[in-house]
């Protein structure tokens, strides 16, 4: 496998200083799914081409959250954090975080060109998908690139539309299929497992009672879409050392009605305090729904149930 060098991640400029030669793609990549790696990897092939580096631009928040502040229909496949761990997995040298606000969002493509392109980023080449627009109301198009490419010196490269499309994914497409829980389909499109992160938070120490320790996390972005309710085939990555594991998500009905959505991990052969630890989620396959159990006995036979199916599942 080969392992790359993790990617620079800069906020709003470059410190100290700008990347060499900059070959730079933008947009929000939500999910960093097949589709959008058919970019990723032109980009990262014509940076070497060109003896430069690779820039990938995105916005945070993202646009959608500004622009339609009422809209609560939004949901993440991807904090920062975990675009940026995505995008390293895939060789990308930077990560530029442009802030997104009421204000960026008036800036006109003209504007956008020259300030961000040009004066910020200093890019001597674009690589854009085929339907790719940017600036105030999306009056930026390849054409417009094109005529400013003349102006301020930087090629411009459009990936055609039958390459993005012989892949034919969206990341409204993966929401989907994780709101249903169908993680085979999710996983398939976006070419690696779901991810979640987020910090160990205390619970009610249950599980613990009934050989089944779990870790409750809490889930570091608040937009971030949480799979449809049910248990789970996971892995669980801390400190560098990955286990399989059970997840549960949902509102624990055979204890009690839980006011908010739960996550808990069970990781198999973990002995360990993990209060306070960040822990990353590589979901696989969605077991079976919650279920309300008429005793603690009935439940403890449906989690070594559970982790009899988890262990088959990773000796494939």
């Amino acid at each position: 496998m080969i392992r790359f060098a993790p990617v620079k991640v800069h906020f709003g400029k470059f410190s100290p200083n700008r990347p060499k030669n900059p070959v730079v793609t933008t947009g929000t990549f939500d999910g960093v799914h097949l589709g959008h790696q058919q970019i990723i990897d032109r980009l990262i092939r014509s940076a070497k081409e060109n003896q430069g580096e690779s820039v990938v631009v995105t916005f945070d928040p993202h646009p959608r959250s500004v622009l339609f502040p009422n809209d609560s229909s939004l949901k993440l496949l991807q904090s920062v954090e975990e675009k940026a761990e995505r995008l390293s997995a895939l060789g990308v040298d930077h990560l530029l975080v442009i802030p997104f606000d009421k204000a960026f969002a008036e800036m006109s493509a003209d504007d956008y060109i020259r300030k961000i392109i040009v004066d910020l980023i200093g890019a001597s080449k674009l690589v854009i998908g085929y339907d790719h627009q940017f600036g105030k109301n999306r009056e930026g198009s390849f054409l417009k690139l094109k005529q400013m490419a003349m102006v301020y010196g930087f090629e411009v490269e459009e990936i055609p539309a039958r390459i993005i499309d012989q892949v034919t994914i969206s990341s409204s497409r993966i929401r989907k299929a994780l709101t249903a829980g169908d993680l085979e389909t999710a996983n398939a499109f976006l070419g690696y497992p779901y991810t979640l992160s987020g910090k160990v938070v205390h619970g009610n120490a249950l599980g613990r009672t009934i050989g089944f320790p779990t870790a409750n996390i809490e889930i570091s972005h608040p937009l971030k879409l949480i799979p449809a309710s049910g248990v789970y085939t996971v892995k669980v990555s801390v400190n560098g050392s990955a286990y399989q594991a059970m997840m549960n998500i949902g509102y624990r009905p055979t204890m009690h009605v839980e006011q908010e959505l739960t996550l808990e991990v069970h990781l198999l052969g973990f002995t360990g305090d993990l209060y306070g630890q960040h822990l990353s989620v590589s979901c696989f396959k969605r077991l079976r729904d919650e279920k309300k159990f008429d005793d603690i006995a009935a439940l403890k036979n449906q989690l070594l149930l559970d982790k009899k199916q988890v262990e088959d599942f990773f000796k494939v």
